[in-house]
């Protein structure tokens, strides 16, 4: 263990520092090149908080809402999507305030390491690193199933994924920035389309369209609750896939220009986001959409979007199409996403000495190729074998997969936040009592509601595992889709903790200096002008989006 920590050390040491382009009259200060991995800080205040809002919104929201819908019913639909909007805001508040202290380019993985234990590190990082990868096959997928809202079946499915690798290749082979706008002008448009279709589904309601008729929501008196605990407890798993992991936006914070002012803004905005958007959405789907509709995702061996549905049943032409177009856009952003932080997660790894330091190596632009090729080698692998069977049917395993590598990187980040918390009192840091300091609101309530929620969703993973919808026989094949991911994270911890040995952080004498970010002069006078602007005006900091 020490002497992979050594050739990472000695890695870093012979990388040149990188200019950033940061300079004293920009917001931040350059961050050490040993504390930064070699990464630049290109992310603008603006992109983040664009992102922020945007950002996670895609084809779990717009499309795999819709197995929700199907195998729960509306009430299961909307109070899974709830409880694990809860969660978001959890993880946020509790990752943020190690997160706005230590913008270290590993974040989570880094706290875990330096506050509890390597192999717990390991199992962050481990975990995140399949759950993301996962999410770039199962987007894959989606890219094919919305093209052949066209195409019906006339071009061969290896075509689209093709295509759809090549995109997502062509788009990391170019600087960073491209990366960084693309996102940006792609979670404006995300948000766009939601605002635009929670404006038309309350008009569906009533019965706009000229196939129109008024809803009464007959499937929340008749069928809110199918399959009970099973379809709830899908319901959730299949919730944790669509709103994805927030964390990311600490991995723009190692990137980013001013993480004080960038995540806490993103703090407050994305729960906020979580919570209208989608609970709205799911709302209007529950009313609008029957869960027996023969279109939904895995019906008839074919996925479809219900927000797509909801529209065609009304007769609204060309809006179907429009939306589809933007929903290829958001499934593209999404496998994007999940491209950055894979790669990042495995080049922060490397970088801490976890792994092999080779991946960490990061060009003079600012990209970890190493950590890219392997993260694209699996990728890729991943997306063709949709092609061995059924869409569906990788796509059930894919999403397990995902769901379990978040909610356990979650497990990891509650329990940092209580020694980081033990650390700072060992050893009576004055960190909180910084100028212009950010904690964690009513601490210790969000991570303890996340160890709670994250031990339900274990139980929920077991339960479907042993009685899976439609079955009360427990089977090989439904145990190990369910927990595959789990098994598969659990066992290489304890792997990687016995070949290793590696011990349990001492509170008294962990490391709270390296990496920690004390505001420079130009950055707190930023803020002070922040906070003497009125409250409206504050505000529309939180709502433009230019």
């Amino acid at each position: 263990m020490s002497q992979l920590k050594d050739m990472a050390k000695d890695t870093v040491s012979n990388t040149q520092p990188l200019d950033d382009g940061n300079s004293d009259n920009n917001l931040g200060e350059v961050v050490p090149l040993q504390n930064n991995a070699g990464f630049h800080r290109t992310f603008t205040p603006r992109q983040i908080h664009v992102i922020s809002l945007g950002g996670q919104i895609g084809a779990g929201l717009f499309i795999s809402s819709g197995a929700n819908l199907r195998d729960g019913g509306p009430g299961s639909l909307f109070l899974g999507f709830a409880v694990v909007c809860s969660c978001v805001w959890a993880v946020l508040q509790t990752v943020s305030e190690m997160t706005i202290s230590f913008p270290t380019s590993g974040n989570f993985i880094d706290y875990a390491d330096r506050f509890v234990d390597p192999a717990v590190a390991f199992a962050a990082g481990f975990s995140m690193w399949i759950g993301w990868t996962a999410i770039i096959a199962s987007e894959a997928t989606f890219f094919s199933v919305i093209v052949n809202y066209w195409a019906k079946g006339s071009v061969s499915e290896v075509v689209w994924l093709t295509i759809f690798l090549i995109i997502m290749f062509i788009m990391f082979s170019l600087p960073n920035t491209v990366f960084g706008w693309f996102e940006y002008f792609t979670s404006i448009l995300k948000i766009f389309v939601l605002i635009l279709f929670i404006i038309v589904g309350i008009a569906l309601i009533f019965g706009a369209g000229s196939h129109g008729s008024l809803h009464h929501g007959h499937a929340w008196q008749d069928e809110a609750f199918l399959n009970g605990f099973k379809g709830f407890g899908n319901s959730v798993l299949l919730a944790i896939l669509a709103i994805g992991d927030n964390t990311f936006t600490g991995f723009l914070a190692g990137e980013s220009k001013s993480p004080r002012f960038s995540v806490a803004h993103a703090v407050f905005l994305i729960p906020i986001r979580v919570s209208i958007f989608y609970l709205g959405s799911m709302v209007l789907i529950g009313i609008l959409v029957s869960p027996h509709n023969t279109n939904l995702l895995g019906s008839s061996g074919i996925a479809a979007s219900p927000f797509i549905i909801a529209i065609e049943q009304a007769g609204i032409k060309g809006l179907p199409d429009l939306l589809n177009v933007i929903i290829l856009f958001a499934v593209a952003a999404i496998a994007a996403e999940s491209f950055f932080i894979a790669s990042r997660i495995l080049q922060s790894m490397a970088h801490q000495g976890l792994i092999s330091p080779y991946l960490a190596k990061v060009d003079s632009r600012g990209r970890p190729r190493v950590s890219l090729a392997i993260t694209g080698a699996l990728c890729i692998t991943l997306t063709y074998i949709n092609l061995s069977g059924e869409g569906i049917t990788v796509f059930n395993w894919l999403s397990q997969i995902a769901s379990t590598g978040y909610f356990m990187v979650w497990f990891v980040i509650s329990i940092t936040s209580f020694r980081f918390r033990a650390a700072l009192k060992a050893q009576n840091d004055p960190l909180f009592a910084q100028t212009y300091a950010w904690k964690c609101s009513i601490w210790p309530f969000p991570p303890m509601w996340l160890l709670t929620c994250c031990c339900f969703y274990i139980a929920c993973s077991l339960y479907l595992a042993l009685y899976p919808i439609g079955s009360n026989t427990p089977t090989a094949y439904y145990f190990f889709q369910y927990m595959f991911g789990l098994v598969l994270i659990v066992f290489s911890t304890i792997a990687y903790k016995l070949i290793y040995r590696t011990k349990l952080r001492d509170p008294r004498t962990v490391d709270l200096q390296t990496g920690r970010r004390t505001l420079g002069t130009e950055e707190i006078l930023e803020l002070d002008k922040y906070e003497q602007m009125p409250s409206w005006r504050k505000f529309v900091t939180f709502v433009q989006l230019w």
